[in-house]
């Protein structure tokens, strides 16, 4: 009776804390939570093109000292993903470059004779 109980007690606090609601992030936490689910995404799209190389390489191996095999039609080329980008940086330039007034004069035409004696 006693082994039951203590069984029973070790899985109420499992069972309390799958009940409780999820906290509500802030927005520095949400964002932080998407480039994570980004980074991770692209990590995977970056595995998939490692094992792409590796399969060609030995694919590429196995031809190559077999030559009477077979070879199956082509596949589709490895598409590199290339490096991660985070999506403030990508949105960052646009919002980042200064944009000129169109009245506004650049500094050597704004003072053509300041040179001269």
């Amino acid at each position: 009776m006693k082994l039951k109980t203590l069984a029973l007690l070790a899985f109420l606090p499992a069972a309390v804390l799958a009940k409780l609601p999820t906290p509500e992030l802030s927005p520095e936490e949400q964002a932080k939570a998407a480039e994570t689910k980004a980074r991770a995404a692209h990590q995977m799209k970056v595995d998939a093109y490692q094992t792409c190389l590796a399969s060609d390489k030995a694919v590429a191996h196995y031809f190559k000292t077999h030559p009477k095999a077979v070879k199956p039609a082509a596949a589709p080329a490895c598409a590199d993903p290339g490096p991660f980008v985070p999506a403030a940086v990508v949105a960052a330039p646009m919002l980042a470059a200064p944009t000129a007034p169109a009245d506004a004069k650049p500094a050597a035409a704004a003072a053509p004779n300041a040179n001269k004696p």
